[in-house]
């Protein structure tokens, strides 16, 4: 729904907006009349993501860095003024190895972007939230299935993820005072690059060893349930939301 005539438009941050999910929720927002600071790795995707969108900030960012996450919030604090909604999107899978088997190197690489990337995007919108007047605003972190129930060989993804479900919940109770909320979306199986394998003939490692081709679903789907937990009035949140493909090996996976 966009913005009555004359209403202030919302803002929001989207991280990993170059592709995926991150891009469809970017552009579900912008269609709905949000202003919205897309950041990412890489600006052509950004670019991409944004085209025919006025409303649309590119902003190239490692969220990694504590650097590149405090010029992303400068640089739309200066265009807007205040911050509404930061969906904490981006996130890497890492390859595909067991506890006895993952690098140091490939551990830290995983940890860097989907827990400690998380933690300073959160961080950083906490704060603007925090100091803005009128205060408050809404956090929505990516967490996913895998925050309830891991792929094998998948321990370093899987363990971000359950570590993200700690951190949306720290991030509520510590929001409380300020009009801050934090909720967690985690998504199953959305028809993305990153699940292409899945749902496209090469099928996915399941518990007993086999692979099996799994069902998929629009990736526009989720990012409708992003844009939900986004537009509730303050008054309400969306604490934690699953979203599966139907059918998909989830409850009880194996």
């Amino acid at each position: 729904m966009k913005p009555a005539s004359g209403q202030t438009p919302r803002i929001a941050v989207v991280t990993g907006a170059g592709s995926g999910i991150g891009r469809a929720v970017a552009r579900q927002l912008l269609d709905a009349g949000w202003h919205v600071a897309l950041a990412g790795r890489r600006p052509e995707a950004l670019a991409e993501t944004a085209a025919g969108h006025t409303a649309a900030l590119c902003v190239a960012a490692d969220i990694t860095k504590a650097g590149d996450v405090a010029r992303l919030f400068g640089t739309a604090a200066d265009a807007w003024g205040r911050l509404d909604v930061l969906f904490n999107n981006a996130g890497i899978f890492g390859p595909p190895a067991g506890i006895d088997e993952i690098s140091l190197a490939d551990w830290n690489e995983v940890v860097a972007v989907n827990l400690t990337g998380a933690m300073l995007c959160a961080a950083e919108a906490f704060r603007r939230m925090k100091s803005q007047q009128p205060q408050g605003g809404r956090i929505i972190n990516n967490g996913s299935i895998s925050a309830h129930s891991p792929r094998p060989r998948s321990v370093a993804y899987a363990a971000t993820k359950h570590a993200v479900t700690g951190l949306t919940k720290s991030i509520d109770l510590d929001g409380r005072a300020y009009g801050i909320s934090c909720g967690q979306i985690d998504i199953g199986n959305a028809a993305t690059g990153m699940m292409h394998d899945v749902g496209a003939g090469v099928g996915a490692l399941q518990a007993d060893g086999h692979k099996l081709v799994e069902p998929t679903f629009d990736v526009e789907e989720a990012a409708r349930a992003v844009v939900l937990m986004a537009t509730l009035p303050a008054a309400a949140t969306i604490n934690q939301l699953t979203i599966t493909a139907s059918g998909m090996p989830y409850q009880g996976r194996g």
